[in-house]
C-alpha cells in the first residue's frame, strides 16, 4: 500500500487492530523501518464497538510521503464516541476534533502527544498509545448496592434465557 502512494504528496490511512501497534518479531521490525523511513505520520486510537462485527477497539495508522518533520502524532480518541445500541459511532464533533488535532500536530493533555523519533526508539518502536498519551484519571467510588442490584438483574435474565433455551431445545427434539 505504501508503494502505491503518490510520490511526493501521497498519504494513506490504514485501520488496524491494536495488536499491530505493539507486537514484536516481524511486526516490530516493520514498524521500525516505517518510522526510520519517516513514513508514519500519526497513530489514532479509536473506540471499541465502532466497526460492525467486532467489539475490539482499532487504530488508524496514517502514512505520508515527504513529511515536514520526523515526529509521529499519537491521538487517543478511544473515549470520543456516542453510544449506540449494538455499535458505537463518531459524531461530526468527534471527527472534527481528531482532524483539528492532526492538522495542529501538537500535544494535547490527555488526548494527543507528538513523539520524537528518539522517544519512539527508546520505546523499541512500540506504538501502544498509552505509552505516549497519559489518560489516567482518578476513578469514582463504586456503589456496591448498585452493583449488587445489577448482578441480581443479570442473574434473573440468565435464568429466563435458560428457561427459554430449554423450551427451544425441547421443540427441536420433537421435530
Amino acid at each position: 500500500m505504501i508503494e502505491s502512494m503518490k510520490p511526493g504528496s501521497g498519504r494513506m490511512g490504514v485501520v488496524v487492530p491494536h495488536g499491530v501497534l505493539f507486537r514484536g518479531s516481524a511486526e516490530g521490525k516493520i514498524r521500525q523501518k516505517l518510522i526510520e523511513g519517516n513514513l508514519l505520520d500519526a497513530v489514532i486510537g479509536l473506540p471499541e464497538k465502532l466497526f460492525y462485527g467486532t467489539g475490539s477497539p482499532a487504530a488508524i495508522l496514517v502514512f505520508r510521503k515527504n513529511k515536514k518533520d520526523e515526529n509521529v502524532l499519537f491521538i487517543d480518541a478511544s473515549r470520543e464516541y456516542k453510544n449506540g445500541k449494538n455499535q458505537n459511532f463518531l459524531t461530526e464533533e468527534h471527527l472534527s476534533k481528531i482532524i483539528e488535532t492532526c492538522q495542529a500536530r501538537e500535544s494535547v493533555d490527555k488526548y494527543a502527544y507528538l513523539a520524537t523519533p528518539e522517544a519512539l526508539k527508546e520505546n523499541d518502536y512500540n506504538l501502544n498509545i498509552p505509552r505516549y498519551v497519559d489518560t489516567f484519571e482518578e476513578e469514582e467510588e463504586i456503589d456496591l448496592a448498585v452493583v449488587l442490584k445489577e448482578r441480581e438483574q443479570l442473574k434473573d435474565q440468565l435464568a429466563n434465557l435458560e428457561v427459554e433455551m430449554e423450551g427451544y431445545l425441547k421443540e427441536l427434539e420433537h421435530e
